[in-house]
């Protein structure tokens, strides 16, 4: 009987997968390397975008500024957004004037607080009283600032404010944070900013002296205050 021809093994495949799926492991675990990258990447520019203050994308070119009156006559052929601009705006209408700038009259700044409820101050501040001490806050307060304001002429978008405080010439603290876009309307805003608290021990007495200055989108400046206020121990 004659014996059968046997088959030659040909080269083995295993090596060849193995070193396969590893350049496959390698490359899967690259993409993911870089995609977790590209996360916090992205989770740094929504910190940054949310801190309350607009950041200003590159290449982005607004439109042109309309008047509020321009904005009323504007798509009357559409209905609901007729209508939405009426109920918007219609209360105004009669005041328009073409202007295109808006304007943003601050008419009270107030500082609300457990220790004493709620003060007052009329804006502008008297020139006699800017170097003055506004309010006294005990260490460890909880505090928030209420402003009243109205806007005039157009809507104002963005409107957005920073707090700085100074101690003896050095700065000690400073805040953001975002009001929002605000139309024109005959009732007044009023806008209370977030709480804050104040700090406690001997170092933390004393007098200081803060700048509240609002702007919108476009950078105008709506209102520049400087203030003081004094932090005393509590009894």
């Amino acid at each position: 009987m004659d014996g059968g021809k046997g088959v030659e093994a040909g080269p083995s495949t295993t090596g060849v997968v193995g070193e396969k799926q590893e350049r496959q492991k390698e490359m899967a675990d690259k993409a993911l390397a870089e995609a977790v990258i590209d996360y916090d990447d992205d989770e740094e520019e929504e910190e940054e975008e949310g801190s309350g203050v607009p950041v200003p994308v590159p290449g982005f070119v607004p439109g042109p500024l309309l008047s509020l009156k321009e904005q009323i006559e504007k798509d009357q052929d559409d209905d609901s957004l007729r209508r939405w601009k009426e109920k918007l705006l219609g209360c105004v209408e009669g005041d328009l004037n073409g202007q295109m700038e808006p304007e943003v009259k601050f008419h009270s700044i107030g500082i609300i607080s457990s220790d004493f409820g709620e003060i007052n101050t009329p804006l502008p501040v008297d020139g006699n009283r800017s170097s003055q001490v506004h309010f006294t806050l005990k260490e460890g307060s909880r505090y928030q600032l209420k402003l009243t304001f109205n806007v005039l002429h157009n809507i104002v978008s963005g409107l957005n404010y920073s707090n700085i405080v100074w101690k003896g010439g050095l700065q000690v603290d400073q805040s953001k944070g975002m009001l929002g876009t605000f139309a024109p309307q005959r009732e007044p805003y009023v806008h209370t900013l977030e709480e804050e608290t104040t700090p406690s021990g001997a170092l933390a007495r004393g007098i200081y002296s803060a700048k509240l200055k609002f702007e919108d989108d476009d950078r105008r400046c709506h209102m520049d205050l400087k203030y003081s206020f004094e932090i005393k121990k509590r009894s």
